[in-house]
């Protein structure tokens, strides 16, 4: 009878972890986007991302936006989700947020979880000097590994908007699974931005390389994409790329959607469910635009 009790005892925890085990796999990693940029229309570009997962990759999605529009500076409504976010993903640019806001993105890095950055989130905040939030301006370095700000460190600037950038993949990272599918080279409209040679912070892995054309000033080659640990020591991924018709080459959306389930410790879908439609045009907002 004893040794009775202990088989079954010992099936029910097997049966317990077991269970555990299957409940936290088929758990939805919850992917929150926040967007605030002048110019991209990340308000319109990250919505259409988040659907893909949804509807394609079994992940829950929340899409935060500035308001009243993508050009106020001082409010992102919602960050409060940031508690329960698997993968924080930043489509910003020169913010000013309260500090009650900015509160629950310091809390979000703090806690170690992975961090995605699009484009001019190397530049996400822009407070004037002796602001109490001032060193929210180098985000792009703590949290991104990219260059701190605009104009700053490693002269953080681009090669003119009547540039093209072509991408290839860097071919000693080519099997990375972050890499799935991921074929180049290809052509986007980005301009590329300068971030060599202080930037990507050391110890990141670069992925992909971007070379302009029809450059405004002598150029050369930059990464546009790299992987690593971030200063919180979060998983990070940033990409220079996000002009809003980057999104229409099949091989940066499959970067994307992959990224998201690296970040989100998932596996790389070795399926891919095939292009998907965005067709947002570029608008550049009325507002001062440097990068």
């Amino acid at each position: 009878m004893k040794i009775f009790r202990i088989t079954l005892l010992l099936l029910l925890i097997c049966s317990t972890s077991f269970a555990v085990a299957e409940a936290k796999a088929a758990k939805k990693p919850l992917i929150v986007f926040v967007t605030g940029d002048h110019e991209y229309s990340s308000e319109l570009t990250m919505p259409l991302i988040a659907a893909e997962l949804e509807k394609h990759y079994g992940m829950q999605t929340v899409v935060l936006k500035a308001s009243p529009d993508q050009n106020a500076e001082e409010n992102i409504p919602g960050l409060e989700i940031l508690k329960k976010a698997d993968v924080a993903v930043f489509f910003l640019r020169w913010r000013r947020l309260p500090a009650e806001q900015v509160k629950y993105i310091e809390d979000y890095l703090r806690s170690g979880k992975p961090v995605m950055g699009f484009r001019t989130s190397s530049h996400a905040f822009n407070y004037p000097a002796g602001h109490p939030l001032e060193k929210w301006n180098d985000f792009g370095e703590f949290a991104l590994n990219a260059p701190p700000g605009w104009e700053k460190k490693g002269n953080h600037t681009h090669y003119g908007h009547l540039s093209t950038t072509e991408v290839s993949v860097i071919p000693a990272e080519v099997n990375k699974p972050i890499l799935t599918g991921v074929k180049g080279p290809f052509t986007v409209p980005s301009w590329l931005y300068r971030v060599l040679p202080d930037y990507p912070v050391k110890g990141s892995t670069w992925l992909l390389m971007g070379h302009a054309i029809n450059p405004d000033k002598p150029a050369t080659d930059q990464p546009v994409a790299w992987m690593g640990n971030n200063s919180f020591g979060g998983k990070v991924f940033m990409t220079t790329l996000g002009h809003p018709q980057d999104f229409e080459a099949e091989p940066f959306q499959r970067l994307v959607i992959n990224a998201i389930h690296w970040a989100a410790g998932k596996p790389v879908p070795r399926e891919w469910k095939g292009r998907i439609t965005m067709n947002i045009q570029y608008d550049q907002h009325p507002q001062p635009v440097k990068p």
